[in-house]
């Protein structure tokens, strides 16, 4: 099971951390990522993270704003959002590819089969 926190409205401008408490399973052998959904939207991928954290991918839309990151021990996820913008208000899911994947974190939805509830991101 994976729990998305964090979420909230924030105006333009203003940062956000979510985050990505796992249960039941440990994701270490697993690539991570965020994703989103806006009204009327398909889901897309924001960023994603390798198993050790150590290389990163993000949608050009979020390069240089959003940072994701990992803690092994803490079985958590996290996605750090600064200078948010309008454009950036969706339901955001965390999840998380099959183990044994190797090469950059992917962006492809279908590669993801572990998936959150969402959170709720707001930028006015």
């Amino acid at each position: 099971q994976m729990v998305e926190s964090g979420g909230g409205s924030v105006q333009a401008g203003g940062s956000l951390r979510l985050s990505c408490a796992a249960s039941g399973y440990a994701y270490s052998r697993n690539f991570m990522g965020w994703f989103r959904q806006a009204p009327g939207k398909e889901r897309e991928g924001v960023a994603a993270i390798s198993t050790s954290g150590g290389t990163t991918n993000y949608a050009d839309s979020v390069k240089g704003r959003f940072t994701i990151s990992r803690d092994s021990a803490k079985n958590t996820m996290y996605l750090q959002m600064n200078s948010l913008k309008p454009e950036d208000t969706a339901m955001y899911y965390c999840a998380a590819t099959p183990p044994g994947l190797v090469g950059i974190p992917p962006l492809r939805l279908g590669l993801y089969n572990y998936w959150g509830q969402g959170t709720q991101v707001t930028v006015s």
